[in-house]
């Protein structure tokens, strides 16, 4: 599959509204709402080459204005998440289709695909124990340890027979197996003897996915700089880094201050596909995702950007290229990265599935 170059965007907004659909909600509340967008842009939309991410950006905290320190149903009929996602898209005036999505807590979120379909999307979390059986000898995953583990769930927001599909469903399907999770050994678990997260993703959808038949992702937390997805077919994981590395672009005009040194606290995240090895339980060791990309993340963190004499430029979309044509030959099973200057505004690079997004 040919590269697939998306730009990416986030601001936040306070407002307040009403709901009729949700009991509670029908009184007047509040939210810091997050809304983000993913284009595909042409080159020729950005003011000068490493511009879009900022441009991007100001285009979405424009849009979004008239929504900050608003009554919201006071602008829409019926200000539901998917409908504010609707509403911003419709506003955003961007050259080719978009994904917009809204946030309206840290936990809760929906994301219009470029069709306009609404998938929403909720955030779990539960303390447990597990150890990995199968790891060779010594390997710091076959002791007993534990995590704090989070589940994000990805649904289509409207079953085949047109009933919705919303935040309060999946919180009903979710808590039977959040009984099961919380405080327990998951080696304890039927059918999670070899609790990695490939596995415990692909228990989840099988328990899950015929109470939700819109279900599209279960993507599982390790930790907070990894884990997996699983869609019922295949697996992804992925790897987060941080890079505090100074830039300059080459291209800003005379006076801009990107034209200047300054730097960013870069947020990458690898994803990996690769067939599940059956005795391990894993596609890829997180570890070993670490080790190999190490001597690429060397040439990154706590760098000069601008001089990296491969670079054509320190804008973020030629670093994920640069990146990419690293790294691949490290990583085969690499499909795609996720590489943010500020939280959730950078750009997205894949060659394979796009799969879900969570803000950061």
């Amino acid at each position: 599959m040919a590269d697939r170059l998306l730009h990416t965007a986030a601001c936040g907004f306070e407002a307040a509204r009403q709901l009729n659909g949700l009991p509670a909600a029908q009184r007047m509340h509040g939210h810091s709402f997050q809304a983000s967008v993913r284009a595909q842009l042409p080159p020729d939309w950005e003011s000068f080459p490493g511009s879009g991410v900022e441009q991007l950006g100001e285009r979405l905290r424009t849009c979004v204005a008239p929504l900050d320190y608003r009554q919201l149903d006071l602008v829409l009929d019926d200000p539901t998440d998917a409908n504010l996602a609707r509403w911003i898209r419709a506003r955003l005036d961007l050259p080719g289709p978009a994904r917009v999505g809204i946030r309206s807590r840290a936990d809760t979120g929906v994301e219009l695909d470029e069709g306009g379909h609404a998938q929403v999307w909720r955030r779990y979390r539960f303390e447990a124990a597990h150890r990995l059986p199968n790891v060779p000898a010594g390997h710091q995953c076959g002791r007993m340890h534990g995590h704090g583990f989070e589940v994000v769930l990805h649904a289509a927001a409207e079953r085949a027979n047109g009933q919705p599909i919303d935040h309060l469903w999946l919180d009903t399907c979710w808590q039977p197996l959040a009984r099961q999770l919380r405080h327990a050994c998951l080696n304890d678990l039927p059918g999670l003897e070899n609790p990695t997260s490939e596995m415990l993703a692909a228990w989840i959808w099988e328990r899950l996915q015929p109470q939700v038949p819109g279900l599209g992702w279960v993507r599982v937390y390790e930790t907070a700089s990894c884990g997996a997805n699983f869609d019922g077919t295949s697996y992804r994981i992925w790897k987060e880094f941080r890079l505090d590395s100074a830039v300059r672009l080459a291209h800003a005009p005379a006076g801009d201050a990107r034209g200047r040194i300054h730097g960013h606290t870069f947020v990458l995240r690898l994803h990996l596909h690769a067939p599940l090895d059956q005795v391990l339980g894993w596609t890829i060791d997180y570890g070993d995702v670490k080790s190999r990309f190490d001597p690429v993340f060397r040439d990154l963190d706590h760098r000069p950007l601008h001089e990296q004499a491969q670079l054509a430029d320190a804008d973020t979309a030629s670093l994920a290229r640069w990146i990419r044509a690293r790294a691949g030959a490290l990583l085969p099973q690499l499909e795609r990265l996720d590489l943010y200057q500020t939280p959730g505004c950078g750009v997205i690079l894949n060659w394979g599935d796009a799969g879900p997004v969570v803000p950061i």
